[in-house]
């Protein structure tokens, strides 16, 4: 489809994961599904996993409050609730301006002027015609590029050095395109889980599970190498985290945080510091549960009409989604779990930069273009 230009890759995948979550797709879900792909084509084509990766999860984030999506329907489900003002196609668009933007300038700062530099490539494999040698040139004698026996074609002596080309032949690579049982049965068993989840509503982590395990039993050998590719480390580092920040939910301390920010009495400030806890806890836990908390820590100060709800909605929305890239949040992980060929404590660590980053500098920049215009 691309034509072989390699810098329109991500910009493809950024386009199917968005308009997988647009639809109705629970963003892990499509980061699931897309970035395998995503990341063997970085792989293949000396794209940046980074690049790719976070295309990927901000193009899941791009299209994941629309009207019709999860996201889009539990945030406008809660300012109902609230009795708020509310406004579902700005909600949409301010998500997917923000992660387009970001995309655009990761797209730049990760290498992709220098992919849009070098062109359109051809298909692995296919090379250019064989250069001429000064035998190869050599008219009628019907020899050129055979390799002569060691003791020469006539009998004299050995072969002059030059008189023969040697060809090298590469191994057969392994068959990586056409359907086997395992392949039909592990893409069935995708659709399977995609269905559970979306149709029936069942637990994404136990569906998925059941479905590994009965994939295992059938083909046991496949999937023991499977298994051995886990990342293990990065999967308990992860679990720790979530489990503390899971505790400090129960304990109230995320209530109490936002309850002392909303008693600040100084409502822009309140509205960046909720911003930021939105994003800083969302970071590591989910983001469906830290909007459906600080939404409604919000009410009391855009009760008193300073700042329009609309805005701050969207601002705590967009803040709390768009930090899904850091390794610690379920899209970051499956990014990291996803990604073939790479030093994983390095892409770790490159992701965890990244996501800090975006922690830092996105909750400022949607509180200064989304709140700040509308108070007063």
């Amino acid at each position: 489809m691309v034509r072989g230009r390699v810098a329109l890759i991500p910009w493809v995948m950024f386009a199917i994961t968005g308009a997988l979550t647009a639809i109705g797709a629970v963003s892990p879900a499509a980061v699931a599904i897309v970035a395998p792909i995503a990341l063997s084509f970085a792989a293949r084509y000396g794209i940046s996993p980074l690049l790719m990766g976070a295309m990927v999860v901000h193009g899941a984030q791009g299209g994941g409050f629309s009207p019709i999506s999860i996201y889009g329907s539990i945030v406008n489900g809660i300012v109902e609730r609230e009795k708020l003002p509310g406004n579902e196609v700005a909600l949409f668009l301010a998500s997917l301006i923000v992660n387009l933007v970001i995309a655009g300038i990761v797209f730049v700062l990760f290498g992709g002027l220098k992919l849009w530099a070098q062109g359109a490539v051809t298909p692995d494999g296919e090379t250019a015609g064989g250069a001429s040698g000064s035998t190869g040139s050599a008219g009628g004698s019907g020899n050129a590029g055979k390799v002569s026996p060691p003791g020469g074609t006539n009998g004299t002596g050995p072969a002059l050095a030059g008189t023969a080309t040697a060809v090298a032949t590469r191994p057969t690579p392994p068959d990586t395109t056409h359907l086997t049982p395992v392949r039909t049965a592990t893409l069935t068993a995708l659709v399977a889980l995609v269905v559970a989840v979306l149709a029936f509503d069942l637990d994404a982590g136990l569906t998925a599970i059941t479905l590994a395990v009965a994939l295992s039993t059938v083909w046991p050998e496949d999937s023991r190498r499977a298994v051995g590719e886990i990342a293990w480390p990065t999967v308990l580092l992860i679990c720790g985290v979530l489990t503390y920040v899971g505790v400090l939910d129960e304990m109230g301390t995320i209530t109490w945080a936002g309850e002392g920010v909303g008693d600040i009495g100084v409502p822009l400030l309140a509205a960046v510091l909720l911003c930021y806890i939105g994003a800083i806890v969302s970071a590591f836990a989910s983001s469906v549960g830290i909007m459906g908390a600080l939404i409604p820590l919000a009410v009391p100060f855009l009760a008193q009409g300073e700042i329009g709800a609309v805005g701050m909605v969207a601002a705590l929305a967009v803040s709390a989604t768009v930090v899904d890239v850091s390794p610690f949040s379920t899209n970051g992980a499956l990014v990291l779990a996803a990604a073939p060929d790479v030093d994983r404590e390095r892409f770790f660590k490159q992701l965890m930069v990244y996501g800090g980053i975006v922690v830092a500098v996105v909750p400022a920049v949607v509180w200064l273009v989304l709140v700040v215009p509308g108070f007063g």
